[in-house]
């Protein structure tokens, strides 16, 4: 084995090793979040299979119960009821709403609590939540008629909301983002009159399949699809929901498949929606070997297998505005990718990284750079010089998930062994991604 664990948060990696096997990843994040939420908000019981056991939407259960929603874990977690309380059922809590490190669940909540009337809420999170930016969720359903506010005039929590009776509205969203989107969609849900949502380009669609899952009168229409308006009235039905594998987390086994020699890994029951395979997309400019079988729709999301092989030749990748939607959490794993691609890689249109559980795109260049990648720098993106090795260091995940788990890959490839301080991190979406390292190295 090529993975030693000194302490909680400590680990030394040690470099060489190939990956075989096979994988299931943790259950999609994303989905999960909103499974939680519109079970909630539904009439009945809501039985959720492969839920995320991860922090971010324990997160958004906690908070849920604090407004007297009844969650069961059962089966160890692998089934989960929710019962729900109905539109206008979510209680006043007694307390301020921890959102821990979850941006998903603080703005998604947001625009699930602006139209409960007559009631107050206060919605914090930790150090790093509670200094990203807010106001681009806040803003529009202000647009609505909400009573949102912060601090630094809204931008940042602890947010206080009053409940109100809201009106419906057409709105355009400065950029391709499903929370905000899901966020006003949320809060459609009981103003008065249609509400339309107009993105600059297609953001995740999970909000809109699984409301139209759960009874909810919503239509997408215009060009590309990006207009989704949702008319209220209708209540929620309680669904079943079987939460596919998060393509974010199996892009990690992708990357890591592809540059390390010898690897050939399967990752299992992958969630393929369109919004969200732009990794499959750049793999495929990079020519790298990789394999969709045994396709298949589960709940209204299509789901399959993927085959990874590795490549003796990669090809450098450049990414812009159009696909960034579709892969903004995979630029971390894509920037690894890249130091061993045969040439210079761009990556641009990426500034909503700067504003993620940390500025991914200054972390990424700062401790790649400490393992000797060539790597500039912008405002909204990087270029990567690739094809010229990486040499083993001291890094630190800076207590991001995402990047945890790519420096990891990274240290695999280098020359000489490597530590990662603040490894645990990658617990936030992936609480076994150590285990399955060690167990997929030969």
């Amino acid at each position: 084995m090529s993975l030693i664990e000194n302490t909680v948060s400590l680990r030394e990696i040690k470099s060489g090793g190939k990956l075989v096997g096979s994988v299931k990843v943790p259950g999609d994040k994303s989905i999960s979040h909103r499974s939680l939420l519109f079970g909630a908000i539904a009439e009945g019981e809501t039985t959720i299979e492969g839920l995320l056991p991860a922090e971010d939407p324990i997160s958004t259960s906690k908070c849920l119960n604090a407004m007297g929603v009844k969650i069961e874990f059962l089966n160890d977690g692998k089934i989960v009821k929710v019962h729900g309380v109905g539109l206008d059922g979510l209680k006043e809590p007694n307390d301020v709403l921890n959102c821990g490190n979850s941006g998903t669940t603080m703005r998604l909540i947001l625009g699930l609590l602006v139209g409960k009337q007559g009631r107050h809420f206060v919605l914090t999170g930790d150090e790093s939540l509670n200094n990203r930016p807010m106001k681009r969720v806040g803003h529009p359903l202000k647009m609505m008629g909400a009573k949102v506010n912060g601090r630094s005039n809204g931008d940042f929590a602890p947010l206080s909301v009053i409940g109100s009776q809201l009106h419906g509205a057409v709105i355009g969203t400065p950029v391709a983002s499903a929370q905000i989107k899901s966020a006003i969609l949320l809060a459609a849900l009981t103003a008065e009159g249609s509400t339309t949502v107009i993105e600059p380009a297609n953001s995740r669609d999970h909000t809109e399949r699984m409301l139209k899952a759960f009874g909810a009168n919503i239509e997408i229409t215009g060009e590309l699809g990006r207009h989704i308006t949702l008319r209220p009235g209708p209540k929620l039905r309680a669904t079943q929901i079987v939460v596919p594998g998060d393509i974010s987390s199996a892009a990690f086994w992708l990357i890591a498949g592809s540059i390390i020699p010898g690897s050939d890994i399967t990752i299992e029951n992958i969630g393929l929606n369109p919004t969200r395979t732009g990794i499959l997309d750049v793999l495929k400019q990079m020519e790298a070997n990789i394999e969709l079988f045994n396709k298949r729709e589960i709940a209204g999301e299509p789901v399959g297998d993927i085959r990874v092989v590795s490549s003796k030749q990669l090809k450098p990748f450049c990414l812009d505005n159009e696909i960034m939607p579709r892969l903004v959490d995979e630029v971390p794993i894509l920037t690894v990718a890249a130091c061993f691609c045969n040439g210079t890689s761009q990556i641009k249109g990426a500034s909503e990284l700067r504003v993620k559980e940390t500025d991914r795109l200054a972390v990424m260049a700062r401790q790649l750079g400490k393992m000797r990648a060539d790597i500039e720098e912008h405002s909204d993106g990087l270029t990567i010089y690739g094809g010229k090795g990486l040499v083993g260091a001291d890094m630190d995940s800076e207590s991001d998930h995402r990047v945890a788990m790519s420096l990891a890959v990274a240290s695999l490839m280098a020359k000489g062994d490597s530590t990662m301080a603040r490894s645990n991190s990658a617990s936030v979406s992936y609480p076994e991604f150590w285990t399955d390292l060690e167990r997929l190295l030969k």
